[in-house]
């Protein structure tokens, strides 16, 4: 059943301003350019027929063809639609399901130009652009029954053939799509929300992963978007593939792939909530190599477990791939443990020969442990003062035999101590991983003791703001971790992984030294940097180097990127800077201090300054960096 006391409103049908192109100015608004003649629209689908004759339908949620007559689609609450018919999944409910797919057309106009409504569940009742039998576009409605105007920008597929297709998979509340008026245009009465060229949008990051609009229906300010992330979850390497997997409103878990940890290809959601509005929060993924849980007919397929939990924070549920993650099924047991808490974070412990999960609630970490990922045990030994997101690992100290395990908060703060498989004994005290304000829900990638043992971080930089983009939010550059002795203490150090030298777009260098008066000017344009610092500051002496409008002071003993001074645990001799269109990461001595945050450009430009005395620079390195996106 829908909820009937939803707010309705009404939208206008009168075409808009004939437009053949737009371009984006630097704040990321739609710039209409000079009116140029249009040609006349192409109808794909106007829906009014009585049957579906030369469409391909699948299941029976369509019906035997559109729905008919004024009195009909207003009892549906169905508003704003064109002529007479409305394609709708909603004609029996919501319980049926199916797909009806168009005969094939030729993309002859710019865009392609709809009205949708119903349930806002990506790629489950939607309306897709298919061209090549590939899903290229998709829309959904906006959990409402009155049909909004939206387009597609489809220049690129010009002169390729194409089918539009109506899904509809889900059964629960709003399990329903209703569409009208698919035509091929040059004026659409809604311009698509971006119309920039996907990854070179105006502050798109071009050295740090962000999810593109898949649903490139809508971008509403303040409210969300199908490009937004958050928590990263499920992060594992298998076969030679980093997996990168992110919340999106507990919605979906987004999913990217990646053999280098620096280019990345995203894929389709893995999975969606199980009905609309259990949600799908965070977790982790691992490789049952055993197949302890039975999930896989073919022992030589192990499959992709991954934990997460609903929005009850109580149902902690399991969907798995036998397909190296490329298509992923809810577990037909969910949940597999019901216990008020969250975030499970799941790994093998070889020693004891079983699974251990780290789940969050009250204020603590549960230990759990399990024989096949199915049936789990409380071990009785909560670690206290925790904070969502587990993380929990295994670290060589100061690259020796010797190692300690480190359990870092999704707050970032981490402490180092020993583990027994079902008691982790904490030995240090809690010390931020990063010191910036934009770090958040940090996870490792599981599993790389099946490559190259190392142990990378990535983290939500959560708060940053992207204006006018079809995308919100940016993950954190790999950063390869380390457990240091410094001081009589324990310290996790961060550095961005080497393969960032694949980004490398060309190499700079200075040396000299910095007095005050006199700053030295390293780069002169936008874009994305790694600067590589060797210095000697002395004592009552700042160096200043300004990202973009943005100033990072140093001392011999302490670093400011914009929320006060923070204290190195060492004199100061190396920094390493990684500044993108949209955020920047300071590393100093050799990662013993991290720093992240996002920032929007007011100036140009990256230079050096001194006060007090002179900086002695030997030498620093810049290297101009290339787009991810690009192979």
């Amino acid at each position: 059943m829908k909820r009937r006391d939803l707010l309705r409103h009404s939208v206008a049908t009168g075409l808009g301003v004939a437009l053949s192109s737009a371009t984006t100015s630097p704040a990321g608004a739609a710039e209409a350019q000079p009116e140029t003649v249009a040609t006349e629209d192409i109808v794909v689908a106007d829906f009014e027929g009585a049957d579906w004759s030369g469409w391909t339908v699948q299941g029976t949620a369509f019906g035997s063809g559109p729905v008919h007559g004024y009195a009909r689609l207003a009892s549906m609450d169905i508003a704003a639609f064109h002529g007479d018919g409305v394609a709708s999944s909603e004609s029996e409910g919501d319980g049926p399901t199916g797909t009806i797919t168009s005969p094939e057309f030729t993309i002859r106009r710019r865009y392609l130009a709809y009205g949708i409504g119903g349930g806002d569940y990506e790629y489950v009742t939607c309306l897709n652009l298919l061209v090549d039998g590939e899903v290229v576009r998709s829309a959904t409605g906006r959990t409402s029954d009155t049909l909004v105007p939206g387009s597609w920008d489809v220049a690129e597929f010009a002169g390729r053939r194409a089918r539009i297709q109506l899904v509809d998979t889900a059964t629960g509340d709003w399990g329903h799509v209703n569409a009208d008026h698919v035509v091929q245009t040059d004026r659409p009465e809604v311009l698509p929300a971006n119309t920039q060229p996907l990854y070179g949008e105006t502050w798109r990051p071009r050295a740090h992963f962000t999810a593109r609009q898949w649903a490139m229906n809508r971008l509403e300010p303040g409210q969300r978007q199908e490009g937004w992330l958050n928590d990263l979850n499920g992060l594992v390497f298998y076969d030679g593939e980093y997996h990168l997997f992110a919340q999106r409103w507990n919605k979906c878990w987004i999913h990217a792939v990646s053999r280098d940890l620096v280019h990345w290809t995203e894929l389709r959601p893995a999975y969606f909530e199980e009905s609309l509005g259990t949600g799908v929060q965070s977790g982790s993924v691992v490789v049952d190599y055993g197949n302890t849980s039975g999930l896989s007919p073919d022992p030589a397929k192990p499959p992709m477990v991954a934990f997460w939990s609903r929005n009850d924070n109580r149902s902690q549920c399991l969907s798995y791939s036998l397909d190296h993650g490329r298509t992923w099924r809810h577990h037909p047991g969910n949940p597999v443990l019901s216990m008020p808490e969250r975030d499970p974070k799941v790994f093998w412990y070889s020693p004891g020969g079983h699974w251990v999960m780290m789940l969050y609630g009250g204020g603590q970490y549960h230990i759990l442990t399990s024989p096949d990922l199915l049936h789990w045990t409380d071990t009785g030994n909560p670690v206290p003062d925790s904070y969502e997101c587990p993380d929990f690992f295994e670290l060589p100290v100061d690259a020796g035999q010797a190692t300690k395990w480190v359990l870092v908060r999704g707050n970032g703060f981490y402490s180092v101590g020993t583990f027994d498989g079902v008691r982790f004994t904490e030995e240090t005290t809690q010390r931020p991983a990063d010191l910036g304000p934009h770090f958040y829900a940090t996870q490792t990638w599981n599993n790389t003791e099946t490559g190259d043992g190392r142990r990378v971080q990535a983290a939500w930089m959560r708060g940053g703001s992207y204006p006018a983009m079809p995308f919100n939010q940016q993950v954190t550059f790999p950063c390869e971790l380390k457990l240091r002795s410094q001081g009589g203490a324990l310290r996790l150090t961060r550095r961005p992984v080497a393969e960032i030298s694949k980004l490398h777009a060309g190499t700079t260098t200075w040396s000299g030294a910095v007095r005050p008066g006199a700053p030295v000017t390293l780069a002169r344009d936008g874009g994305a940097f790694h600067l590589l610092l060797t210095l000697d500051v002395p004592a009552g002496t700042t160096l200043t180097v300004t990202l973009f409008g943005v100033p990072v002071t140093a001392t011999a003993q302490a670093i400011d990127g914009g929320t006060g001074p923070q204290q190195l645990t060492e004199p100061l001799r190396s920094m390493e800077i990684l500044v993108d269109r949209t955020s920047i990461e300071v590393f100093a001595n050799d990662g013993t201090f991290s720093f992240s945050r996002c920032f929007l450009p007011n100036a140009g430009g990256i230079t050096l300054a001194a006060a007090g005395r002179a900086v002695a620079v030997h030498p620093v390195v810049v290297h101009p960096l290339r787009s991810l996106w690009e192979n």
